[in-house]
């Protein structure tokens, strides 16, 4: 159960990587194709009809279709603009132009500045994103080298990472008046 099942959802949420080297570090089981398949009868049972596993799959394959279709429409399409328009006045937040502050935060962002920063001008790499979560709190992100990378670009100081508020304040030597 652990190689067939847990070893892969745990290596995914940990950012570790399916290959090294050309050789796997571990197995993937939950493919939607995997999961279809599942819904097959099992060699030994009695009763071989594909016909109810076959009605599952549809529902299955249409429900997850639906939610992709939902997400794209109505999340990470809208993302797109507010990157764009991020990206149209990273000049304001930052002479540099390396920092970026979206409008709203917790939307899908990456993907969209990966394709959009090729075509900056002038050329910039953008190493921060800036913006205010659910909440209301400030929060900086650095931008990956890669897509699906848990490795920045230019990373936080250490003595950073994990502070808020005055705790950050202090180890910066600022003082609140």
């Amino acid at each position: 159960m652990y190689e067939n099942f847990v070893e892969e959802v745990d290596a995914v949420d940990n950012g570790i990587s399916q290959w090294e080297e050309g050789e796997p570090r571990y197995a993937v089981t939950t493919t939607l194709s995997a999961r279809v398949a599942r819904l097959n009868p099992t060699w030994n049972q009695p009763n071989q009809d594909t016909e109810a596993g076959f009605k599952r799959a549809m529902d299955l394959v249409q429900e997850e279709f639906l939610q992709r279709l939902h997400f794209y429409q109505y999340s990470w399409l809208p993302a797109r603009a507010l990157v764009e328009e991020a990206l149209a006045q990273r000049f304001q937040v930052d002479p540099s132009g390396e920092i970026i502050e979206l409008a709203k935060g917790g939307c899908p962002w990456k993907e969209h500045l990966y394709h959009l920063e090729s075509g900056l001008s002038p050329p910039v790499t953008i190493t921060f994103v800036i913006y205010t979560d659910q909440a209301g709190q400030w929060r900086v992100q650095c931008v990956p080298k890669e897509l699906h990378s848990f490795q920045s670009r230019l990373p936080l100081p250490e003595s950073w990472r994990g502070l808020r508020d005055e705790a950050l304040d202090q180890s910066q030597g600022h003082i609140k008046e």
